[in-house]
């Protein structure tokens, strides 16, 4: 076989581990003392005692959450054929209108049922029909999971969907009801309404980046080839040769460190991985350290470098701020937070960077205008842009680049960022 047939075979293999959902997150799962066996643990409990659970899985976009809990309940429902169904739905989707809401959930149910469905029908009969299911799983003893992707999404509003849930448990108390939010916002359970929260109880699990440990790894399980593989055994021990000189090499260790500081999720892993796969030499067959390179000099060049090139001083003193509201480990704020934290710092160390708070009010709807900053919630257009809660779009890195590179960029601002970064 040609080098080029081979180094084609295996490129085709790499993609499809990389664009795999839950491979990558699946390899971590070695340990004893994880989230997947964490999260197993809690739902298996609630089946055997048929008891109702409510779950929260925590942490950034990319992080694993929505793998885990597919391959959770992969390995359930071998253990319990017949006995789980699962509905899903989405923040982006289902938060703005209960009906939408019900109406996927009886969609769900009667596919997995095989039963007719139908949009036609009142919010009160799927409701009525959500109510008669429960019941029917109840004296069937199965299980019934309820995913809410966008957590955070479901807890604005009226939460009548969250209250309709959680009254759900109360009714049925001789049966297993799981709901399991997914967020990437801490606090939003304390968004929950007086009638919601007095039915609230549940567990949080956090999801963290994995450690240089478990990414190392990952790599190796990611990249190395195969030996049982429909390529030559000699290609086989050669590309994976090459992959831990190129691993062991302090360029490479830079590379990997720049680009998970800057996102240490899997998922963006897994996107610099196949970045570098599209730079395999196809006429060597082999990935090579300027594969890597040349991924990481193209993932650099994102708009929000752009986007941060020529921001003002005060612009920068903003996105200073939310990073130490952020390092404070604040779980929400706006505009007037932000505000309180300048004056702090101004108070502090006495600059002449002090701008009038009209002014201040400009230069943050710039950056929002930027998309440097944006709200976190989605259905607050007609407040005040001051109560606002906000987030912060850029990493530390990105922001200690910007304030590097910008000639006007005050001494006490590089400070700032660095103490807050390290503490």
């Amino acid at each position: 076989m040609e080098v080029s047939e081979q180094a084609a075979i295996a490129l085709r293999q790499l993609r499809e581990r990389l664009c795999s959902r839950t491979l990558a997150h699946s390899l971590l799962l070695y340990s004893s003392d994880n989230n997947f066996s964490k999260l197993k643990f809690h739902i298996s409990s609630s089946i055997s005692a048929a008891c109702s659970k409510v779950l929260l899985l925590r942490g950034d976009k990319g992080s694993g959450k929505s793998a885990v809990v597919e391959l959770v309940l992969k390995d359930l429902k071998a253990e319990h054929p017949d006995s789980i169904s699962v509905v899903t739905l989405y923040g982006l989707l289902h938060s703005d209108d209960d009906i939408s809401a019900l109406e996927e959930i009886a969609r769900q149910l009667c596919v997995g049922h095989k039963f007719s469905f139908s949009k036609t029908v009142s919010l009160d009969e799927n409701k009525e029909f959500l109510m008669d299911m429960l019941k029917e799983y109840g004296l069937a003893r199965k299980t019934v999971v309820f995913v809410l992707d966008e957590f955070h999404l479901f807890t604005q509003g009226k939460q009548w969907l969250l209250y309709t849930l959680f009254d759900a448990m109360e009714t049925f108390t001789s049966q297993s009801i799981i709901i399991i939010g997914l967020s990437c916002l801490e606090g939003s359970e304390q968004q929950l309404e007086k009638r919601v929260r007095s039915r609230f109880s549940s567990c949080t699990l956090l999801f963290g980046p994995p450690s240089e440990e478990d990414r190392i790894r990952l790599l190796e399980q990611l990249l190395h080839l195969q030996k049982d593989s429909s390529l030559a055994s000699k290609y086989v021990v050669e590309f994976n040769s090459r992959l831990d000189k190129i691993f062991s090499d302090k360029k490479f260790k830079e590379i990997l460190s720049f680009v998970t500081c800057a996102d240490g999720s899997t998922n963006h892993l897994l996107r610099f991985l196949f970045t570098a796969s599209s730079y395999m030499d196809m006429e060597s067959g082999f990935l090579s350290l300027q594969s890597f390179e040349r991924a990481y000099s193209l993932m650099k060049r994102q708009p929000k470098f752009a986007s941060l090139h020529d921001l003002s001083v005060l612009e920068l003193y903003i996105l200073v701020c939310m990073h130490r509201l952020q390092c404070k480990e604040e779980t929400s704020y706006n505009f007037n937070s932000v505000m309180k934290e300048y004056k702090a710092i101004q108070d502090a160390h006495k600059t002449s960077d002090n701008y009038s708070h009209a002014v201040c009010l400009r230069a943050f709807e710039h950056l929002l205008n930027r998309e440097l900053i944006s709200f976190t919630d989605t259905k607050g257009r007609n407040d005040s842009i001051k109560f606002r809660p906000v987030k912060l779009l850029v990493s530390s890195r990105e922001l200690d680049s910007s304030l590097k590179s910008n000639p006007s960029c005050p001494t006490i601002l590089q400070k700032l960022l660095d103490h807050e970064s390290y503490m």
